[in-house]
Protein backbone atom coordinates (compact mmCIF):
# COMPACT_ATOMS: atom_id res chain seq x y z
CA UNK A 1 0.00 0.00 0.00
CA UNK A 2 1.46 3.14 -1.19
CA UNK A 3 1.69 6.65 1.03
CA UNK A 4 3.60 8.26 3.87
CA UNK A 5 3.35 7.06 7.39
CA UNK A 6 3.32 10.91 8.91
CA UNK A 7 0.91 12.26 5.55
CA UNK A 8 -1.22 14.82 6.73
CA UNK A 9 1.15 15.23 9.89
CA UNK A 10 1.93 19.46 9.83
CA UNK A 11 5.14 20.65 11.72
CA UNK A 12 6.08 23.97 12.65
CA UNK A 13 10.20 24.10 13.16
CA UNK A 14 11.80 26.61 14.66
CA UNK A 15 14.68 24.46 15.64
CA UNK A 16 18.69 25.16 14.29
CA UNK A 17 21.78 24.09 13.83
CA UNK A 18 21.92 19.71 14.03
CA UNK A 19 20.01 18.48 16.88
CA UNK A 20 16.51 19.98 16.39
CA UNK A 21 16.61 19.89 12.52
CA UNK A 22 17.66 16.21 12.39
CA UNK A 23 14.91 15.72 14.55
CA UNK A 24 12.46 17.17 12.05
CA UNK A 25 14.11 16.18 9.09
CA UNK A 26 13.08 12.42 10.21
CA UNK A 27 9.75 13.61 10.22
CA UNK A 28 10.13 15.09 6.77
CA UNK A 29 11.55 11.50 5.55
CA UNK A 30 8.20 10.09 6.98
CA UNK A 31 5.82 12.25 5.23
CA UNK A 32 5.31 14.92 7.87
CA UNK A 33 4.82 18.62 6.05
CA UNK A 34 7.71 20.28 7.87
CA UNK A 35 8.03 24.23 7.64
CA UNK A 36 11.31 25.42 8.76
CA UNK A 37 11.15 28.95 10.58
CA UNK A 38 14.43 30.81 10.58
CA UNK A 39 15.57 34.55 11.34
CA UNK A 40 15.01 37.30 8.49
CA UNK A 41 18.13 38.11 6.10
CA UNK A 42 20.60 35.38 8.17
CA UNK A 43 18.17 32.32 8.72
CA UNK A 44 19.48 29.43 10.42
CA UNK A 45 23.40 29.68 11.32
CA UNK A 46 24.07 26.22 10.15
CA UNK A 47 23.63 27.48 6.73
CA UNK A 48 27.23 28.89 7.29
CA UNK A 49 29.35 25.80 7.14
CA UNK A 50 31.42 23.55 4.34
CA UNK A 51 30.04 24.78 0.99
CA UNK A 52 31.12 25.94 -1.94
CA UNK A 53 31.62 29.90 -1.94
CA UNK A 54 28.14 31.44 -1.51
CA UNK A 55 26.42 28.47 -1.60
CA UNK A 56 24.09 27.09 1.72
CA UNK A 57 26.01 24.98 3.45
CA UNK A 58 26.03 20.99 2.50
CA UNK A 59 25.35 20.15 6.07
CA UNK A 60 22.11 22.02 6.12
CA UNK A 61 21.13 20.81 3.23
CA UNK A 62 21.23 17.12 4.63
CA UNK A 63 19.74 18.31 8.03
CA UNK A 64 16.73 19.83 6.25
CA UNK A 65 16.14 18.41 3.44
CA UNK A 66 12.64 17.61 2.80
CA UNK A 67 11.73 20.83 4.75
CA UNK A 68 9.36 24.22 3.39
CA UNK A 69 11.09 27.54 5.27
CA UNK A 70 9.66 30.79 5.87
CA UNK A 71 11.48 33.72 7.67
CA UNK A 72 9.84 35.16 10.82
CA UNK A 73 11.21 37.35 13.86
CA UNK A 74 9.18 35.55 16.90
CA UNK A 75 10.71 37.78 19.15
CA UNK A 76 9.16 40.74 17.69
CA UNK A 77 5.37 41.50 18.74
CA UNK A 78 4.72 41.15 15.08
CA UNK A 79 6.47 38.24 14.66
CA UNK A 80 5.28 36.34 18.39
CA UNK A 81 1.16 37.24 16.45
CA UNK A 82 2.25 35.45 13.56
CA UNK A 83 3.67 32.77 15.00
CA UNK A 84 0.87 32.04 17.19
CA UNK A 85 -1.78 32.61 13.86
CA UNK A 86 0.53 30.05 11.92
CA UNK A 87 0.45 27.14 15.21
CA UNK A 88 -3.56 27.24 15.22
CA UNK A 89 -2.59 25.55 12.09
CA UNK A 90 0.08 22.81 12.63
CA UNK A 91 0.28 19.62 14.82
CA UNK A 92 3.43 20.16 16.22
CA UNK A 93 5.93 22.71 17.07
CA UNK A 94 8.83 21.90 17.93
CA UNK A 95 12.13 24.27 19.23
CA UNK A 96 15.63 23.86 20.84
CA UNK A 97 16.21 27.07 22.21
CA UNK A 98 17.78 27.34 25.61
CA UNK A 99 14.96 26.32 28.25
CA UNK A 100 12.26 28.80 28.73
CA UNK A 101 13.59 31.15 26.10
CA UNK A 102 10.21 31.22 24.10
CA UNK A 103 8.06 31.19 27.38
CA UNK A 104 10.46 34.91 27.74
CA UNK A 105 8.81 36.19 24.57
CA UNK A 106 5.44 34.73 25.78
CA UNK A 107 5.34 31.54 23.88
CA UNK A 108 5.44 29.18 25.97
CA UNK A 109 3.84 25.76 25.79
CA UNK A 110 0.69 26.97 28.28
CA UNK A 111 0.53 30.20 25.55
CA UNK A 112 0.47 27.93 22.49
CA UNK A 113 -1.85 25.31 23.88
CA UNK A 114 -4.63 28.15 24.41
CA UNK A 115 -4.49 28.61 20.90
CA UNK A 116 -4.24 25.13 19.79
CA UNK A 117 -4.98 22.62 22.36
CA UNK A 118 -4.25 19.91 19.63
CA UNK A 119 -0.81 21.43 19.22
CA UNK A 120 1.96 19.16 20.52
CA UNK A 121 5.04 21.43 21.42
CA UNK A 122 8.11 19.77 21.82
CA UNK A 123 11.62 21.49 23.10
CA UNK A 124 14.92 20.34 23.33
CA UNK A 125 18.00 21.81 25.20
CA UNK A 126 21.03 20.89 26.57
CA UNK A 127 19.59 20.24 30.38
CA UNK A 128 15.79 20.16 30.34
CA UNK A 129 13.25 22.60 31.66
CA UNK A 130 13.55 21.96 35.01
CA UNK A 131 16.28 20.79 37.70
CA UNK A 132 19.25 23.77 38.56
CA UNK A 133 21.21 23.62 35.36
CA UNK A 134 17.93 24.60 33.64
CA UNK A 135 18.19 27.04 30.84
CA UNK A 136 22.16 26.46 31.41
CA UNK A 137 23.62 26.79 27.62
CA UNK A 138 25.60 23.49 26.19
CA UNK A 139 27.03 21.97 23.01
CA UNK A 140 27.80 18.70 21.71
CA UNK A 141 30.61 18.11 23.84
CA UNK A 142 28.89 19.55 27.24
CA UNK A 143 26.01 17.11 26.95
CA UNK A 144 29.17 14.40 26.46
CA UNK A 145 30.65 15.22 29.58
CA UNK A 146 27.68 16.04 31.74
CA UNK A 147 25.75 12.32 30.21
CA UNK A 148 28.33 10.53 31.27
CA UNK A 149 29.75 9.55 27.90
CA UNK A 150 32.98 11.54 27.68
CA UNK A 151 34.48 9.62 31.22
CA UNK A 152 33.95 6.19 29.52
CA UNK A 153 35.20 6.71 25.85
CA UNK A 154 38.91 6.77 24.91
CA UNK A 155 42.43 4.94 25.85
CA UNK A 156 42.30 3.00 28.81
CA UNK A 157 45.33 5.42 30.20
CA UNK A 158 44.54 8.33 27.95
CA UNK A 159 42.42 11.34 28.20
CA UNK A 160 38.47 11.41 27.75
CA UNK A 161 37.70 11.40 23.94
CA UNK A 162 34.49 13.01 22.74
CA UNK A 163 32.50 10.18 20.50
CA UNK A 164 33.25 11.72 16.71
CA UNK A 165 30.33 13.35 14.59
CA UNK A 166 27.90 15.48 16.75
CA UNK A 167 26.93 12.30 18.88
CA UNK A 168 25.00 13.98 21.83
CA UNK A 169 23.25 16.62 19.04
CA UNK A 170 22.05 13.33 16.70
CA UNK A 171 21.24 11.08 19.71
CA UNK A 172 19.07 14.15 20.91
CA UNK A 173 17.60 14.56 17.73
CA UNK A 174 16.69 11.03 17.83
CA UNK A 175 14.76 11.32 21.20
CA UNK A 176 13.04 14.38 20.03
CA UNK A 177 11.69 12.59 17.19
CA UNK A 178 10.59 9.75 19.37
CA UNK A 179 8.86 11.91 21.84
CA UNK A 180 7.34 13.91 18.70
CA UNK A 181 5.78 10.14 17.38
CA UNK A 182 4.45 9.15 20.99
CA UNK A 183 3.07 12.96 21.62
CA UNK A 184 1.29 12.78 18.63
CA UNK A 185 -0.12 9.09 19.27
CA UNK A 186 -1.42 10.04 22.63
CA UNK A 187 -3.11 12.91 21.63
CA UNK A 188 -4.98 11.23 18.69
CA UNK A 189 -5.78 9.04 21.63
CA UNK A 190 -6.89 11.41 24.17
CA UNK A 191 -7.85 14.26 22.40
CA UNK A 192 -5.85 16.75 24.04
CA UNK A 193 -1.75 17.31 23.23
CA UNK A 194 1.00 16.90 25.63
CA UNK A 195 4.32 19.08 25.44
CA UNK A 196 7.50 17.48 25.28
CA UNK A 197 10.37 18.41 27.32
CA UNK A 198 14.27 16.64 26.33
CA UNK A 199 17.48 17.18 27.94
CA UNK A 200 20.59 16.66 25.83
CA UNK A 201 22.06 15.53 29.20
CA UNK A 202 19.46 13.09 29.53
CA UNK A 203 19.64 11.16 26.32
CA UNK A 204 23.36 11.26 26.78
CA UNK A 205 22.94 9.72 30.02
CA UNK A 206 20.29 7.24 28.86
CA UNK A 207 22.90 5.52 26.15
CA UNK A 208 25.82 5.07 28.62
CA UNK A 209 25.49 1.00 28.46
CA UNK A 210 23.73 0.32 31.69
CA UNK A 211 26.86 2.11 33.70
CA UNK A 212 25.20 3.64 36.66
CA UNK A 213 22.92 0.30 36.74
CA UNK A 214 25.77 -1.91 36.99
CA UNK A 215 28.01 0.62 39.84
CA UNK A 216 25.24 0.53 41.69
CA UNK A 217 24.56 -2.72 41.94
CA UNK A 218 27.97 -3.91 41.90
CA UNK A 219 30.30 -1.43 42.35
CA UNK A 220 32.09 -1.52 39.66
CA UNK A 221 33.44 1.85 37.85
CA UNK A 222 32.89 2.28 33.92
CA UNK A 223 36.42 3.44 33.15
CA UNK A 224 37.97 4.03 29.82
CA UNK A 225 38.49 0.40 27.93
CA UNK A 226 38.98 2.57 24.01
CA UNK A 227 37.54 0.13 21.50
CA UNK A 228 36.99 -2.90 23.82
CA UNK A 229 34.31 -4.09 25.86
CA UNK A 230 34.60 -4.10 29.52
CA UNK A 231 33.12 -7.66 30.42
CA UNK A 232 34.43 -10.01 27.07
CA UNK A 233 37.58 -9.97 24.76
CA UNK A 234 38.84 -9.97 22.02
CA UNK A 235 36.52 -6.70 20.88
CA UNK A 236 38.38 -4.05 19.49
CA UNK A 237 40.01 -2.68 16.14
CA UNK A 238 42.89 -4.74 15.04
CA UNK A 239 45.36 -3.61 12.57
CA UNK A 240 45.95 -5.10 9.06
CA UNK A 241 48.21 -4.72 6.96
CA UNK A 242 46.56 -1.68 5.01
CA UNK A 243 44.22 -0.91 7.25
CA UNK A 244 41.83 -1.76 10.47
CA UNK A 245 39.56 -4.46 10.90
CA UNK A 246 37.17 -4.23 13.90
CA UNK A 247 36.33 -7.69 15.41
CA UNK A 248 33.89 -8.73 18.51
CA UNK A 249 33.21 -12.34 19.79
CA UNK A 250 31.12 -11.87 22.73
CA UNK A 251 30.17 -15.71 23.12
CA UNK A 252 32.38 -18.38 23.68
CA UNK A 253 31.09 -19.57 20.64
CA UNK A 254 32.01 -17.67 18.66
CA UNK A 255 35.56 -17.09 20.60
CA UNK A 256 35.78 -20.71 19.78
CA UNK A 257 35.56 -20.59 16.16
CA UNK A 258 38.14 -17.03 16.12
CA UNK A 259 40.39 -19.67 17.41
CA UNK A 260 39.73 -22.27 14.94
CA UNK A 261 39.89 -19.36 12.18
CA UNK A 262 43.36 -17.62 13.20
CA UNK A 263 45.04 -21.38 14.00
CA UNK A 264 45.13 -21.23 17.04
CA UNK A 265 42.34 -23.82 18.65
CA UNK A 266 44.38 -23.97 21.71
CA UNK A 267 43.80 -20.77 23.08
CA UNK A 268 39.70 -22.06 23.59
CA UNK A 269 40.58 -24.20 26.19
CA UNK A 270 43.46 -22.58 28.10
CA UNK A 271 42.48 -21.57 31.19
CA UNK A 272 43.35 -17.71 30.72
CA UNK A 273 40.56 -17.77 28.26
CA UNK A 274 37.97 -20.23 29.16
CA UNK A 275 34.98 -17.46 29.83
CA UNK A 276 33.95 -14.31 29.39
CA UNK A 277 35.13 -13.08 32.97
CA UNK A 278 38.74 -14.26 32.43
CA UNK A 279 39.28 -12.87 28.90
CA UNK A 280 38.10 -9.69 30.08
CA UNK A 281 40.84 -9.73 32.84
CA UNK A 282 43.46 -10.65 30.15
CA UNK A 283 41.96 -8.75 27.31
CA UNK A 284 45.83 -7.62 26.74
CA UNK A 285 47.58 -10.59 26.23
CA UNK A 286 44.73 -12.23 23.55
CA UNK A 287 44.30 -9.19 21.99
CA UNK A 288 48.29 -9.11 21.34
CA UNK A 289 47.67 -12.79 20.01
CA UNK A 290 44.68 -12.15 17.44
CA UNK A 291 46.31 -8.67 16.34
CA UNK A 292 49.82 -10.81 15.13
CA UNK A 293 47.79 -13.00 13.29
CA UNK A 294 45.62 -9.93 11.89
CA UNK A 295 48.89 -7.57 11.00
CA UNK A 296 50.15 -9.85 8.60
CA UNK A 297 46.77 -9.75 6.56
CA UNK A 298 45.43 -7.41 4.38
CA UNK A 299 42.00 -6.04 5.58
CA UNK A 300 40.47 -7.88 2.43
CA UNK A 301 42.51 -11.41 3.86
CA UNK A 302 41.27 -11.26 7.31
CA UNK A 303 37.64 -10.55 6.29
CA UNK A 304 37.60 -13.40 3.71
CA UNK A 305 38.72 -15.78 6.75
CA UNK A 306 36.66 -14.37 9.77
CA UNK A 307 33.78 -12.52 7.53
CA UNK A 308 30.18 -14.37 5.93
CA UNK A 309 32.30 -16.48 3.90
CA UNK A 310 34.51 -17.48 6.46
CA UNK A 311 34.20 -17.98 10.43
CA UNK A 312 31.07 -15.78 9.70
CA UNK A 313 32.15 -13.88 13.21
CA UNK A 314 30.91 -10.65 13.71
CA UNK A 315 33.50 -8.15 11.79
CA UNK A 316 33.67 -5.41 9.77
CA UNK A 317 36.51 -3.23 7.93
CA UNK A 318 36.94 0.14 9.44
CA UNK A 319 35.50 2.60 6.99
CA UNK A 320 35.76 6.65 6.85
CA UNK A 321 31.93 7.86 6.07
CA UNK A 322 33.71 9.28 2.71
CA UNK A 323 34.53 5.40 2.06
CA UNK A 324 30.75 4.35 1.98
CA UNK A 325 29.80 6.05 -0.70
CA UNK A 326 29.85 3.37 -2.83
CA UNK A 327 29.02 0.78 0.14
CA UNK A 328 26.95 -1.91 -1.76
CA UNK A 329 25.22 -3.22 1.74
CA UNK A 330 24.13 0.84 2.34
CA UNK A 331 23.49 1.40 -1.58
CA UNK A 332 21.63 -1.87 -1.66
CA UNK A 333 19.54 -0.40 1.83
CA UNK A 334 18.88 2.73 0.26
CA UNK A 335 21.02 4.86 2.64
CA UNK A 336 23.16 6.51 -0.12
CA UNK A 337 20.63 9.60 -1.84
CA UNK A 338 21.70 11.05 -4.69
CA UNK A 339 20.12 13.73 -5.32
CA UNK A 340 19.99 16.45 -8.38
CA UNK A 341 20.43 20.26 -7.22
CA UNK A 342 19.94 23.14 -9.33
CA UNK A 343 23.09 24.87 -8.42
CA UNK A 344 25.26 22.71 -6.49
CA UNK A 345 25.30 19.54 -9.16
CA UNK A 346 24.56 16.28 -7.32
CA UNK A 347 24.06 15.95 -3.77
CA UNK A 348 24.92 12.89 -1.36
CA UNK A 349 22.25 12.73 1.37
CA UNK A 350 22.75 10.39 4.62
CA UNK A 351 19.50 8.58 4.66
CA UNK A 352 16.68 7.80 6.80
CA UNK A 353 17.08 3.90 8.52
CA UNK A 354 13.78 3.62 9.34
CA UNK A 355 12.14 1.30 6.20
CA UNK A 356 8.68 0.65 5.96
CA UNK A 357 7.00 -1.64 3.04
CA UNK A 358 5.41 0.12 0.65
CA UNK A 359 6.30 3.72 2.00
CA UNK A 360 6.82 6.68 -0.41
CA UNK A 361 9.76 8.95 -0.51
CA UNK A 362 9.22 12.31 0.97
CA UNK A 363 7.48 15.20 -1.07
CA UNK A 364 10.30 17.44 -1.04
CA UNK A 365 13.90 15.81 -1.80
CA UNK A 366 16.25 18.93 -1.56
CA UNK A 367 16.49 21.58 1.67
CA UNK A 368 14.76 24.88 0.94
CA UNK A 369 16.10 28.35 0.08
CA UNK A 370 15.77 30.56 2.72
CA UNK A 371 12.21 31.58 2.74
CA UNK A 372 11.19 30.69 -0.40
CA UNK A 373 7.88 29.19 1.25
CA UNK A 374 6.64 32.46 2.88
CA UNK A 375 3.98 33.39 -0.16
CA UNK A 376 2.76 29.69 0.34
CA UNK A 377 2.54 29.55 4.11
CA UNK A 378 1.33 33.03 5.08
CA UNK A 379 -1.27 33.02 2.63
CA UNK A 380 -3.38 29.97 4.91
CA UNK A 381 -3.57 32.68 7.61
CA UNK A 382 -4.68 35.61 5.26
CA UNK A 383 -1.66 37.53 4.35
CA UNK A 384 -1.07 38.24 0.69
CA UNK A 385 1.83 40.22 -0.86
CA UNK A 386 1.24 43.95 -0.09
CA UNK A 387 0.86 42.20 3.55
CA UNK A 388 4.13 40.47 2.90
CA UNK A 389 6.13 43.31 1.77
CA UNK A 390 5.73 45.32 4.42
CA UNK A 391 6.33 43.00 6.92
CA UNK A 392 9.50 42.28 5.27
CA UNK A 393 10.56 46.28 5.07
CA UNK A 394 10.15 45.89 8.93
CA UNK A 395 12.37 42.71 9.41
CA UNK A 396 9.21 40.69 10.42
CA UNK A 397 10.26 38.41 8.38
Amino acid sequence: MAGRALEGVRVLDLTRVVAGPFATAILADLGADVVKVERPATGDDYRYGPSRKGETSLSFQNTNRGKRSITLDVATPEGRELLLRLAERFDVLVENFRAGWLASRGLGPDVLAERNPRLVVASLSGFGATGPLAGSASYDIVAQAAGGLLAMTGPEDGPPVRGGGALADFVGGLYLAVGVLAALRDRDRTGRARSVDLSNQDAIFAVTDSAATIYAGLGVRSGRVGNQHPFTAPYDAFETRDGFVAIGTASNKLFRRLCDAIGRPELASDERFRSHRVRASNRRELNDLVAAWTRERSSAEVMRTLGPQGADLPCAPVAAPEDLLDDPQLVARGMIERVAHPRLGEIVFHGNPIRLSGAEPRVRSLAPELGEDNEAVYAEIGIGRDELTRLRAAGVI
